[in-house]
């Protein structure tokens, strides 16, 4: 399997060549050269398959002789080391958890699977690795946990100052050993750019071997396919059969990229929803044809804080940048933060039902859809547990939540961050600690 450079065709790259670099050298989005469908056997006994079964199959042919399939099945078994169950709200609208892992956010399996095959890697070449990574809530604390203490690599985080929840920041900054917390003053638009921009720069790329854990890196991006095999599966043994809707709390846009890709390799979707919140750039888009991202705004729903969308690009390209079969099979629809208060307390008490702000605006998102498609089953995605943001939804739902083991550890931990406000100062940052 080889990628090619979403900006520049002829820059191409494999699988392993595509992780370490993370972005293209024009700055450009790998991308896979193909995603064939996976065998109709496969397809057909899904039901019978474990996710260590499932994910190996998915993975293999992107990873395309990269790592060994023996090592590939280790590396896919360690990452699924939990649970990815559906919960059935109605008769046909049900819920995919995401936040039975380490950090309690879908981004553990993009971070456990790049971590180990970065792990796998280093092995083979010994040299140190710097992954760079933004985040505007959960990647940051996902990718710390995947790659704290893997040998012949370190993590430096940025975040945007003030605009995470209290234990998002305990997760980014109590970690130590080889991970790094970078507090930015500015947004997480600002934090990406900064990323980006380290990329392009030759005198920190001849200090560094530098990569990104975003989900621009194909390694972080590619394994959220599991979650919609995941979800099927589990519909399949529920005897299910018609239309399946997918409804996605959108951020950077990777989780339903993903779910775009795995409706490529044959799983069978008739429709996508990418649910955001007041950032809005890509429902604007459906409605107008013209892309003009605007900065982000800080909501209650973070982690969906993302003015300019690095994966819309890969979306396009999956539908072969043809705007009339994009808006047949996809659509993108915004809500506000009262908006997102309403669906958590709806969920709360017609369903007895929990939600964080992204799965709620993620429930919106699929109403909307489903009032003009009742005939589908709808399944939206529950990105983080509500312990995460648990000051919003206490506040809104008049509940206490318990706290989980996963949280309670960070609890009470010190602090370790440095400030700093632009990209200069970033840079500036790096050199001191190549030396």
């Amino acid at each position: 399997m080889k990628y090619y450079s979403l900006t520049n065709n002829q820059n191409t790259a494999t699988f392993s060549e595509a992780v370490i670099q993370g972005l293209a050298p024009d700055r450009g989005l790998y991308f896979p050269e193909k995603t064939a469908r996976l065998s109709d056997d496969f397809l057909a006994n899904l039901a019978t398959k474990s996710a260590t079964e499932i994910g190996f199959e998915v993975m293999k042919p992107f990873v395309g002789g990269s790592i060994p399939d023996d090592r590939l099945q280790q590396i896919v078994a360690d990452t699924l080391c939990f649970d990815f169950p559906l919960v059935k709200l109605d008769d046909n609208i049900s819920t995919l958890e995401l936040f039975h892992g380490p950090t309690m956010a879908f981004k553990d399996v993009g971070g456990r699977f790049m971590a180990r095959c970065i792990g796998y890697f280093n092995e083979q070449s010994p040299k140190k690795v710097t992954v760079l990574v933004a985040t505007s809530g959960d990647t940051g604390g996902a990718v710390a946990s995947g790659f704290l203490g893997i040998e012949g690599t370190e993590v430096i985080i940025l975040y945007p100052k003030g605009k995470v929840s209290t234990i998002q920041e305990l997760q980014l900054t109590t970690n130590g050993n080889n991970i790094k917390a970078i507090e930015v003053d500015g947004v997480f638009d600002d934090c990406q750019e900064m990323v980006k921009s380290a990329f392009l720069d030759t005198e920190l790329n001849s200090a560094y071997n530098l990569t990104s854990a975003n989900s621009i890196n194909v390694a972080r991006w590619l394994p959220q396919s599991f979650y919609f095999f995941f979800a099927y599966q589990q519909l399949l043994r529920q005897g299910f059969e018609g239309k399946l809707a997918f409804s996605v709390p959108s951020g950077n846009f990777g989780n339903i990229c993903a779910g775009i890709v795995a409706n490529r390799l044959g799983l069978p979707v008739d429709h996508f929803i990418a649910s955001t919140n007041v950032n809005d750039t890509v429902p604007r888009y459906l409605q107008t044809q013209q892309y003009n991202p605007n900065p982000s705004k800080q909501t209650i729903s973070n982690a969906m804080d993302v003015g300019n969308p690095s994966n819309f690009i890969r979306i396009q390209s999956l539908f072969n940048n043809d705007f009339d079969t994009l808006k047949k099979h996809f659509s993108s629809y915004a809500f506000d933060d009262s908006a997102t208060r309403e669906a958590l307390t709806a969920l709360h008490k017609t369903y007895d039902y929990v939600a964080d702000p992204h799965g709620a605006v993620g429930y919106l998102g699929l109403q909307k859809y489903m009032k003009k498609h009742p005939e589908a089953q709808g399944v939206f995605l529950e990105t983080a547990h509500p312990i995460k943001f648990r000051n919003v939804v206490e506040e809104t739902l008049g509940v206490t939540l318990d706290i989980p083991e996963q949280i309670q550890h960070v609890l009470g931990k010190k602090q370790e961050k440095t400030a700093l406000k632009d990209y200069a100062a970033f840079k500036e940052y790096l050199l001191a600690q190549a030396t």
